[in-house]
């Protein structure tokens, strides 16, 4: 399915192209930019991109033309009408997606794109250069920000040792990317021409009818409630293993051109209601980038009004506090972040990285540390290292992934002066199971953290159901707090759906399959470097990464490379840790990651 509805800066090229369709005749001033930009369409409908140069330059002038339009023309609602009524109509006649599915993204994203464009401080050229990829303005904003660093010198760094034979383990749960489908239907249509099908009133699609299990679809499906029930009954039964859990978000299914604020409201009270009726453990969590209506839409805390995402922090505050005390009300109130210690020596500090999100366009009004986050963040970590704390970050969007340049190249050097303090980073939000390693800053070849990037419990797409549970360097004095082993428990679907027997079993035990003796950034970074070597190995992660199940994309060694590059690389478009060659370019690697991207 085209990720082209799905990617900020397609989305807005979308609209740009759309205007042409139906112009708005008030205004004499754009006429000039309606010229250029119906010349521009027509060079691009005969599929002449040579007459508008390569088609990185069509898209960014395409870009930059619709943009100045929205800005010329911002506040008047007749003119949203009209961009809304052409998008609809294009959207359909260009087969992007189905009348369903155009009528609907129109609705919900109309009011934001007008809105933001019409608001932001950046000239066109400045706002392209962010949202389309290898449009560069006259300058890059994100570039211009510094978070300030406290003048304490960093501590000498002392490598992390494996604990001793016998020494006391912590058991962590995690759970991701739940994403419960409510309408879920088994029998009806799995594979639909939509972005979530398996609900009464999909489609035939296509190729015809293609039911979907009782207990989920490897396809364009979501996770039905049975099946999660099904899987914290599981975890009830075996929950005095768990010390605690970890829960990063992303509740809602992906029927993101059809979603209001009580649909989100809704999903999260019934998914937290069911966690606290089967586990009776401390739950830790992080807001995911679907929490919101419309999805990835979180206006930092400068925005007031209708547009405020208050609606959506107040009722956080109100769910997350029946596991985090109530000193943490008023910072998930104000940005859906907060800081609390889950025993002597150790921190969580749960940061809300929709504020990083590059699909988040409200951060075009202000890229800068949206919410203060990032500087609040460095004087929690400072805290803790002046009183001794070891430190655990959770959140959904990984910080080498998806996020803004500025706002990731801040949190990596951030973690570099604080590589003695944070012990270990949990994010979900890619559906795989895989990881970013972090480098020394100086000369970026010593390994200093790790983020832990944890599997999804619903099959979106192509993937078995799966939860993690992480083992940690445990409570006694001068314990690492590191992480010093994981496991993956997946539900066989297929097996699941044929027996009406669900099962969730262990896929496979980090230290077991991959060989290793311990798992601290050193041994991580060896391992990469025998992923680089052994291609066996590396089919072995490949596998594990999509859960046991996705059999669709061919082994390459462009795909290869790709994959190391992204284990090496926790700053975002950073393409200095990839091995870059004639055939395997930085745009290359880009483009695996837009075409395996689940948002």
């Amino acid at each position: 399915m085209s990720y082209l509805l799905f990617s900020a800066g397609s989305a807005l090229l979308c609209t740009f192209l759309l205007l042409v369709a139906s112009p708005p005749t008030s205004h004499s001033d754009v006429r000039t930019d309606m010229e250029k930009l119906d010349a521009l369409r027509r060079t691009i409908q005969k599929g002449r991109f040579s007459e508008a140069g390569s088609q990185t330059n069509w898209e960014c002038e395409l870009c930059e033309v619709g943009v100045t339009i929205l800005k010329k023309t911002y506040g008047e609602n007749k003119f949203q009408d009209e961009v809304a009524a052409a998008l609809t109509q294009l959207c359909i006649l260009s087969k992007l997606q189905d009348k369903t599915m155009c009528t609907g993204f129109t609705k919900e994203f109309k009011h934001e794109i007008v809105t933001i464009i019409g608001q932001t401080p950046l000239s066109s050229a400045e706002v392209c250069g962010l949202v389309v990829s290898d449009c560069s303005g006259p300058y890059d904003p994100t570039k211009f920000w510094k978070v300030t660093l406290p003048n304490t010198p960093k501590p000498p760094v002392t490598p992390p040792k494996p604990p001793k034979p016998g020494a006391p383990v912590s058991r962590v749960l995690f759970l991701s990317d739940v994403h419960v489908d409510l309408l879920y239907k088994p029998g009806a249509n799995a594979y639909c021409g939509e972005y979530l099908c398996c609900r009464a009133n999909s489609p035939a699609g296509k190729e015809g009818p293609k039911p979907a299990g009782k207990w989920g679809d490897y396809r364009y499906c979501d996770t039905p409630l049975w099946t999660l029930e099904n899987l914290l009954q599981h975890l009830a039964q075996k929950q005095s293993e768990f010390d605690y859990a970890i829960w990063t978000g992303d509740i809602p299914p992906h029927n993101i051109w059809n979603q209001s604020r009580s649909d989100q409201l809704n999903a999260l009270n019934i998914v937290s209601d069911m966690i606290l009726k089967y586990l009776k453990i401390p739950i830790y969590p992080s807001l995911g980038n679907h929490e919101s209506a419309p999805v990835n839409s979180f206006p930092p805390p400068f925005v007031s009004g209708k547009d405020s995402i208050s609606w959506l922090y107040d009722a956080l505050a109100e769910t997350w506090t029946h596991w985090t005390p109530v000193s943490t009300k008023s910072n998930i109130e104000r940005g859906a972040f907060y800081s609390v210690l889950v025993r002597p020596g150790l921190r969580l500090i749960s940061i809300n990285t929709n504020y990083c999100y590059n699909l988040n366009w409200w951060l075009l009004l202000n890229t800068t540390d949206p919410a203060g986050q990032l500087q609040w963040l460095t004087q929690q970590l400072q805290q803790a290292e002046d009183k001794g704390e070891k430190v655990h970050i959770i959140g959904h969007i990984p910080p080498g992934i998806d996020c803004l340049s500025a706002w990731s190249w801040n949190y990596y050097r951030i973690i570099d002066r604080y590589e003695s303090t944070v012990a270990a980073q949990f994010f979900g939000h890619t559906h795989r199971d895989h990881f970013e390693l972090f480098y020394d800053m100086k000369n970026r070849t010593r390994p200093t953290n790790i983020a832990y990037i944890g599997p999804s419990v619903t099959t979106y797409q192509y993937m078995n159901p799966g939860y993690r549970v992480y083992e940690i360097d445990g409570n006694y004095p001068e314990s690492s707090m590191q992480v010093v082993n994981q496991q993956t428990y997946i539900m066989n679907l297929t097996e699941a759906n044929l027996t009406d027997k669900p099962t969730w079993q262990l896929e496979y035990d980090t230290k077991e399959a991959y060989n290793m003796s311990s798992m601290t950034p050193a041994d991580w970074d060896k391992f990469i470097q025998r992923l680089e070597k052994d291609t066996e190995l590396f089919k072995t992660f490949y596998r594990y990464m999509y859960k046991s199940q996705r059999t669709d994309q061919p082994f390459t060694q462009k795909r290869r490379t790709a994959v190391i590059c992204d284990l090496k690389t926790a700053r975002s478009n950073d393409p200095s840790m990839c091995t870059l060659t004639p055939e395997v370019t930085w745009k290359d690697l880009q483009n695996y990651r837009t075409a395996n991207r689940l948002c």
